[in-house]
């Protein structure tokens, strides 16, 4: 097994895959029922990918999770809306973006393992980009069993709000300030999260 190299050498490390990260301690994760019924009741991709509810981890399984780590990092994404595609369709008009932050989530944790930081995991933005359509899109009703037979097994990981996490209250006590948007022209920042330990 790797030796676990310190945390300022391993963020440093990790700064090489993504230079906009930001370390957070995992107490200051904020963790809220109400989150996924923005997902439920708010998100036209409800149901329709492995990483979302009903197929990511509760709130409560997210809180359990939380008490197993100490710290983690928080990364920042500049997202690029595709202008071919109406923001009606925010999934599809920013794709790439989702895309990017998808890939690169997997490889900060990968990063952070391979460094003997063997609990590392990461938490996305938004439903997964990795196919243009999940299993749950292509058949009427899957059960969690079939859910094995996710395409892209070993790099997708759950949306933050998929498990109840209120990116707006982590962020903020992370020392981002935002701001909710009135229309994605003016811009939107994406952020990804991965526990170290």
């Amino acid at each position: 097994m790797t030796k676990k190299i310190d945390l300022d050498e391993l963020l440093e490390k990790l700064k090489e895959i993504h230079p906009e990260i930001s370390p957070i301690t995992a107490e200051d994760v904020v963790v809220a029922n109400w989150v996924r019924l923005k997902c439920r009741y708010g998100c036209k991709a409800y149901g329709k990918h492995l990483g979302c509810p009903p197929y990511s981890p509760t709130p409560e399984e997210t809180r359990k999770v939380l008490e197993e780590y100490t710290v983690g990092i928080v990364a920042r994404f500049e997202a690029e809306p595709d202008p071919g595609i109406s923001a009606e369709h925010i999934h599809h008009h920013l794709w790439d973006s989702i895309n990017a932050v998808h890939e690169t989530v997997f490889q900060l944790e990968r990063c952070a393992f391979l460094a003997g930081y063997y609990k590392a995991f990461g938490f996305n933005a938004l439903p997964c980009t990795f196919c243009a359509t999940c299993i749950p899109e292509e058949k009427e009703t899957i059960d969690s069993f079939e859910a094995r037979n996710c395409r892209h097994k070993e790099k997708v990981r759950p949306s933050m709000e998929a498990c109840g996490i209120d990116v707006f209250g982590t962020l903020e006590r992370a020392g981002y300030e935002l701001s909710v948007l009135d229309s994605y022209s003016k811009g939107v920042a994406l952020f990804g999260l991965v526990l170290l330990d």
